[in-house]
Parts: C-alpha cells; structure tokens; sequence
C-alpha cells in the first residue's frame, strides 16, 4: 500500500487492524510499541505504520490531516536501527518516504515474526510486560495466557495433537468408534482402516498417542472425537454445546424474561447430529401442495444442508483452548451461532479454495468421516443454498479481539412483497441494490457493521465504508463506536412504522406454518427506480418518451448520437460523464431532456453527475439564482 491509499483507509475507516497512524515528531515508545504489536499478532500478517499524519480532533468524526515529518531521513534511520537493537529478536521494517499533499511521510511495513520466534518483547522490560499484541486497534500488554499461546505456537504439533495427561484410553467410547467406523464405512466401503482394530484405527487418526514413558494416552483430538460423556465433563467442562431460544429478536438479560436452554455434550459426530436435529425440529416450516396430491409438504425454510454445514464448521474449528461452549442461539428471525476462535483464513477468503485448520486431527477425521470439507467448500455451500431458496446470504463475523466467530442466518425470504414495499420508503435516496439489501439486513438484526456489508455484498472495505456512511448521513443509520469497533443502528427514521418484513417466525404465522413466497428475483429487476448505479434507467420507455427521445437524436450531430447510442444499461460512470459533458458543451439542456436523452433517471443524473460537475465550475445554471426553477437548464463552461 502507498501513502495515498492509506491516509484514504484512515479517512474512512480510522485506524483498524492493520493500519496505525502516528505524527512521529520522533521515534518513541508509541511507534515501537505497534512495531512490537503487529510483528506478534499470530494470523495478521504484519501491519502498516504512516508516519507524518495527526488526528484532527475538531472533527465530528474520525479524520486525519497530514502534518508531514521535519528529517524523514534521520527519522526512518533511527525506526529502523531501534527495530533491530531494542527487541529480543531483530525485526526488517519495510521504509519508504513518500510525498502526500506537498508534504514528505514515511510509510512502513512491519512483517509478522515466525512463530518460532515469538513473543517480541522489549528487552529492557522483559516478559509479560514488554511483549504486545494487536486488538483491534490498540496495543495491548500480553497476558500470562498471550505467552501461553505464542510458547506453544513454537510447537510443530497443533493443540488437538497433544496428550490430555489425566485421560485414560478407557475414556474413549467404544459406541463412539463404532459410530465413526460406520460413517467410514459409507463414504470408502473398501477403506483400508476398516479392517484394522480399534487401537489401530485411534493411533492412526491421531487419537492416542505415546507418553514419555511410551504409554498411549488419548490425545485433544481423542477425546472430543471419541470421548465419553461424563469424561468429556471432567476434562472438558465447556466444551459443549448451548441452544438457546430468545423470544423475539434481541438478547433480554433480564430474568423475569428467561430464555429455553438445552446443553448439548457427546462425542463430536454424535453432537454433530444432535445439534443439527434441534435446530432442524424448531426451525419455521414452510407448506406446498404439489400438483395431483391431496397431502400438503412441510419443509423447513432453512436448507438441512446449511445447518449441517453450519454446525460442523462451528464444532470442526473452534478453539479448544478456549474454556467456553458453542452458542446455537434461535431468534424469531435468525439463527446465531458463536464458537471460541476467530477464523484463521481472513473473512474477504472465505468461500474460496483451500482451507486453514485449527484442529487438523479433527478436521481429517471428521472429512474420513462425510461430516466435514477440507477443501474451503463448506461456506460456498452455504452461500449458494441460501440464494437457490431466495433467503437473505449467510453473514460471517470475525473477532480477533474477542477470539470469536459468528454465523448468521436468517428466516427471511429476500426481496418478498413486503420488502419491496418497505424499500419504496426510500425511493428519494436513489439506494444502489448492495445499499437495499444492507438496510434489510440491519432492519432484521438490529445493527450493521463494515464486516457483514462487505459479506453481504461482497465489496471491499472502503466500498463499504462509504455506503454505510452514505446511509448514515442521510439519517437511516445511526453511528456507534469508531475505528476498528465502529458499527451501526437503525434510526426511528429507518424503521418508522414500516412493516417487520415477511421473516417466517413461528409467532408471526398460525401452526408455525407459511407458504414460501414467489421468487421475485433480483432487486435490479424489481426495484430499478431505487436503484443509483450506472447502468439502471429510468424505467421502460413508453412510446411518447421513445418518440421524444428519437426527436432529440435526430436534431444532435451524428458523432454525438452515435456516443449517446454507445451507452449501454452498464457503461462505467466516466463514458457516461464524458458523454453528458459532449452534450452540455454542444448546446444547452433541461434535466427532463438528458434524463430522457441518456434513459436514466433525472434525479439520478442531478445527483451523480451534475452536482459534481457544479461543484467542479466545469458546468453551470443558467438560472443561477433560482437553482429549483422549473426551467432550470445547464451548459458547459468554456474555459481558454
């Protein structure tokens, strides 16, 4: 990344992750302390440090402006003479300076430290209190339980590899192998282990292993595969599994409002099933009638597919480590799961080939076994069950700072009648179909944040950024938080009293029972007056519009005409500028007759092109001073 592109990510984002600003009058301690920081983060692959730049602190919200760095040579020469003497292991920056707005910054890349080689730490402070890692946007001390993570992240063994010292190969259910033998057997008939015997089978799925003394013991991976129950409660004691159904669609502490709650504990395919049954027996149900039968169909709204899916990635690769359950948690419009353990394979990845395991042991053995993917194919799956059957996409959260990942479903056919009505509310806003289906999603759940915009929409970070700013300011959404943990809420404008969509919760319906919705496809197809992107129009034309249009073309030059004819539904927003500037400097314009001209929107053209161009001085009013005069028109400014 460049100077630019980053001061544009703090402008939008303010600092996150894996970008930190700092005005660095000299090298202190705060710049060494985010050197130290990103080069421990296990998974975060470095970060970036831009020197030069300070916080405008008279701003509303988070802006920078850049101040510039007086000796950026002596500047990057003592950064990276203290990078390599201070530490207990020398860390290489990445240093360049670079010119921003007349004004020279220095850029660095601090690379992530092989794990062979953490904690960092101060060599002056020593341990725990000279080592830090990178939460979110912060620099933190590490704790007793940091150490603990880096020390064994210099083993070559992954944690579900190791021996649990106080088990016994007596505390492996006999049921438990039998019930994995049987999966094997289904998906390889002819596989090789099938005939080998039970310690055989165990030794070679990495399920029990030698001690010093060379004795088997069940290792992590052993005992969540095989284990018994009230051993799986001794030695394991969180490790379980909570489904909890909240009425309604918020989280309530308060007691007078409880909440049903059944704990779930087995050996992991068992638990997987059990799981997937609860969830697949209390989910809303849809009806049809095939044509010819008498005897209607129930069948969930959620695929079974996604739920499997869903559990198995939850219970496959979580951490262990972690003394805490899964929550399943069942709102009346979504279902919420929340497993210990951030996703080692960044979110914007998720879904594509190849995969990033916690538990390796478990992973293979629960792939051996037809429960799980290694190949990154499970998310996929989920992406493209919930699209085939019209409900809103899964959103996938990551919390690096919590050790937490959490899935979200929802009961809600996308897009339905309800929805469409409810999005008309806004049609003054001309929002982009990525921007309707965010306003949806925060409508259901309750709040949106940068992460679930790009998951939903599958845009970048500052894409996102901007569009959930765009919202903000026009008072749909309500801003809480910054930086990194910057996240958003409806406004009473937003939800008004709009209706609460067509979500399936069993309350809203009689018997739990409701007819799926007809598939309404996309919302480009639906909803094209909504629409602000490029290539939406105005609507079908009707013949007098048609006719107008081809009297307009016929009265223009014919290489302006055949630039208009070039435009398609989809042409980048530059061919379209280009085109409408060719226009105003050929003659000048009413907003009617480009809209009309161009096909799209007037109001659209107004505010994606002509305001700019305003703004710029390349074109301007001919009624300067009554800017909403119906005969308002606009031409090119001819400059020498």
């Amino acid at each position: 990344m460049d100077a630019q592109s980053l001061f544009d990510q703090l402008q939008l984002l303010d600092e996150s992750e894996r970008v930190e600003a700092k005005t660095a009058t000299k090298i202190g301690t705060s710049v060494l302390e985010t050197v130290c920081a990103f080069a421990n983060e296990p998974g975060l692959g470095g970060g970036w440090l831009l020197l030069g730049v300070e916080q405008d602190e008279s701003a509303r919200f988070p802006a920078y402006r850049v101040r510039g760095m007086a000796d950026p040579d002596k500047q990057a020469s003592d950064l990276a003479t203290q990078a390599r003497t201070v530490f207990n292991t020398a860390i290489r920056l990445d240093i360049r300076p670079e010119i921003l707005d007349g004004k020279t910054v220095l850029v660095v890349f601090v690379p992530e430290i092989n794990s062979a080689d953490k904690p960092v730490y101060f060599k002056a402070q020593g341990l725990p209190k000279g080592a830090f890692r990178r939460i979110g946007s912060t620099d933190q001390r590490c704790t007793e339980d940091d150490l603990a993570l880096f020390f064994e992240g210099r083993k070559h063994e992954s944690f579900d590899a190791s021996i649990v010292p106080d088990a016994m190969v007596e505390d492996l259910a006999p049921e438990a192998i039998t019930v994995f033998r049987t999966a094997r057997e289904r998906i390889s008939p002819t596989a090789e282990e099938l005939h080998w015997n039970d310690d055989e089978l165990l030794q070679s799925l990495g399920a029990l292993r030698r001690d010093d003394a060379g004795a088997w013991q069940p290792t992590v991976a052993g005992l969540i595969l095989f284990g018994k129950q009230v051993t799986l409660r001794r030695v394991f004691p969180m490790t379980r599994v909570d489904y909890i159904r909240v009425p309604g669609r918020e989280w309530v502490p308060d007691p007078d409002h409880r909440f049903d709650t059944l704990e779930l504990r087995d050996s992991l395919p068992r638990l997987v099933r059990r799981a997937q049954a609860a969830i697949m027996d209390d989910l809303p149900k849809a009806f049809g009638l095939a044509e010819g039968e008498i005897q209607r169909q129930d069948r969930p709204f959620m695929p079974d597919r996604v739920i499997r899916e869903a559990v198995v990635n939850a219970l496959v690769h979580r951490s262990y480590r972690s003394h805490a359950p899964v929550q399943i948690i069942r709102y009346s419009n979504r279902l919420e799961i929340r497993n210990p353990g951030f996703s080692l394979k960044a979110l914007e990845h998720l879904g594509e080939p190849g995969s990033v395991p916690r538990n390796p042991k478990i992973a293979a053995a629960m792939y051996d076994a037809g429960f799980a993917e290694t190949k990154g194919s499970g998310i996929r799956v989920m992406r493209d069950l919930c699209r085939e059957a019209g409900l809103v996409p899964p959103l996938f959260e990551s919390d690096r700072g919590q050790d937490q990942f959490v899935l979200r479903l929802f009961f809600h056919h996308f897009l339905g009648e309800a929805d469409l009505a409810w999005l008309a509310r806004f049609k003054r806003l001309h929002l982009s179909d990525d921007e309707a289906r965010a306003l949806i999603v925060a409508r259901e759940s309750g709040a949106l944040d940068n992460a679930s915009y790009r998951e939903l929409n599958r845009v970048d970070t500052l894409t996102a950024s901007q569009a959930l700013k765009r919202l903000r300011d026009a008072g749909l959404l309500e801003q809480k938080g910054r930086g990194s943990a910057t996240w958003y809420r409806p406004t009473a404008e937003m939800l008004g009293d709009a209706p609460q969509g067509n979500s399936a919760a069993p309350h809203d319906v009689p018997d739990g029972t409701a007819p799926l919705p007809r598939d309404l496809g996309s919302l480009s197809r639906d909803l094209p007056l909504l629409s602000r992107n490029p290539d939406a129009s105005a609507g079908p034309l009707n013949a007098a519009t048609d006719t107008a249009r081809q009297a307009l073309l016929a009265a223009l030059p014919g290489t302006l005409g055949v630039k208009i004819g070039g435009l398609g539904k989809r042409s980048p927003p530059a061919d379209v500028k280009n085109v409408l500037l060719a226009l105003l400097i050929h003659q000048t314009w009413s907003l009617s007759d480009l809209g009309v001209l161009l096909d799209r929107n007037p109001e659209y053209l107004r505010q994606k092109y002509l305001q700019p161009l305003l703004s710029s001085g390349q074109i301007a009013m001919i009624r300067p001073d009554k800017p909403n005069d119906p005969d308002q028109a606009y031409q090119a400014v001819h400059q020498k």
